[in-house]
């Protein structure tokens, strides 16, 4: 630690870890995801089967829909429904929890080494028309996958990385001229995408009045959560103290604040289907992915897992690979060999966290879904407000990932998911079970101008 005097807040704490969702069986559910085509007769095959439309999505070629039933559909009305014409799949309409509330879930911030990533780096920089902190900029992990010499090498990246989250801070500093219009899928609007909407008025207020003052003496570092540091200033965290934030607040924008470090010059698109508390619907979560390759993403962010398959999520990846859209999500953080989706899914590029000593996070999942790796601990990133905060798992791994997808994006406009996997596997060898190799951005991006 330096010898700065730092203050540990011990309430309010703040949970932010990599989402990895429970699926439970169908069978013991009464909501349900459709997916048709878009002829079908919605309302008459709601009616057939006694549900109520909750919502709705339009892709450019099909609908998806949730609805309830008073009571779980018998396994022969499921059948007869999924057989229906027009109809493309039926599941669950399951709600994902954030591994805030499960034991399981390891990552832990360590604050034994935070003072060592701040000490240095008091100051402020231009990136790329943004004023950002130093110890974003300079820290070890951007050190370790070669940042710098990638974008003076290869270019700032291109096209539009897609963050499926809980929103973005679309007042944040560091992001001025990288956000394109996004949606908010849990209120279905596309101006509420900012997650200070999630937090009372004057908690917002708190939030956005002041900067950390990086050279004052009353620089605090409170603990937040499991796996997360939120560094603040003294004013801002008295008036906080006590009321609290929601569970998942600031996950977005901390996931988008790493892709930008990586890809400064691409753009990137929030789309909001988790709430503020860590929850998100199934349906949420794949309209969103309908919606980002409909609106010109050609990658896609998903920092978040479900336990087991599903029909309707496999279809929309489908999609997007259809689409030549390059999807990046992560492995979880339960420290254990798992099988998790949409990492699961063919050239979906699952992401488990490394050390900055190249071992695997001892909270990391691993496995036949872990694809490929990068550092997950202790990072530096944008935390709503125009605050940071330090970040430990793998949603942040998957972050920067999706942050060389677009850099790779950059010397390729039209490159294919199986190039990118192909690139990612010149970096540096790991621990078993990571995948090929931990991200490192000179020799992937070296490897795509040599391999067209």
């Amino acid at each position: 630690m330096t010898s700065r005097r730092f203050r540990i807040l011990s309430q309010g704490f703040l949970r932010i870890l990599t989402v990895v969702a429970t699926v439970l069986p169908l069978a013991a559910q009464s909501s349900y995801v459709i997916a048709a085509k878009q002829t079908t007769d919605i309302g008459a095959l709601a009616a057939k089967y006694h549900l109520s439309i909750v919502k709705s999505w339009q892709s450019a070629t099909n609908s998806l829909l949730s609805a309830t039933s008073a009571s779980p559909l018998a396994a022969t009305e499921l059948f007869q429904l999924r057989s229906e014409p027009g109809v493309i799949a039926v599941d669950s309409n399951t709600q994902t929890t954030a591994p805030e509330t499960d034991p399981s879930s390891t990552s832990r911030a360590d604050l034994n080494n935070i003072g060592d990533i701040i000490s240095n780096q008091h100051s402020w920089a231009t990136y790329y028309g943004s004023e950002v902190w130093n110890s974003y900029l300079h820290q070890p992990s951007a050190n370790l996958i070669e940042v710098n010499t990638a974008i003076s090498t290869f270019g700032a990246g291109s096209g539009t990385v897609a963050v499926i989250d809980t929103g973005v801070d679309t007042n944040h500093a560091g992001l001025r001229g990288a956000l394109v219009p996004g949606y908010d899928f849990t209120r279905n609007r596309p101006d509420t995408v900012s997650e200070l909407f999630d937090v009372s008025p004057e908690v917002a207020a708190v939030l956005q009045q002041s900067t950390v003052e990086i050279l004052d003496s009353s620089l605090i570092v409170p603990i937040l959560a499991q796996s997360t540091v939120e560094i603040l200033d003294q004013s801002t965290v008295e008036i906080l103290d006590g009321q609290g934030l929601p569970g998942d607040f600031g996950h977005g924008t901390m996931v988008a604040g790493l892709i930008h470090l990586v890809a400064p010059q691409a753009k990137i698109m929030p789309l909001k289907a988790f709430n503020s508390n860590g929850t998100a619907e199934l349906v949420d979560v794949v309209s969103a992915i309908y919606y980002a390759v409909d609106h010109g993403a050609n990658v896609i962010n998903m920092s978040f897992g479900y336990s087991t398959p599903s029909t309707v999520l496999a279809n929309a990846i489908a999609y997007a690979q259809n689409h030549n859209v390059i999807m990046v999500s992560s492995s979880g953080n339960q420290g254990r060999q798992a099988l998790v989706f949409p990492a699961g899914y063919g050239l979906v590029e699952g992401v488990g966290s490394t050390s900055l000593i190249d071992q695997r996070s001892t909270f990391s999942n691993w496995g036949q879904t872990t694809d490929t790796s990068a550092p997950g601990e202790g990072l530096i990133t944008f935390f709503p407000g125009n605050h940071y905060a330090a970040v430990w798992g793998t949603s942040f791994s998957t972050a920067l990932v999706s942050g060389a997808a677009a850099l790779a994006r950059g010397i390729d406009p039209v490159l294919k998911p199986l190039s990118f996997q192909n690139a990612l596997k010149q970096g540096v060898l790991v621990d078993l079970g990571m995948g090929p190799s931990r991200l490192d951005l000179v020799p992937s991006l070296t490897y795509l101008l040599l391999h067209p």
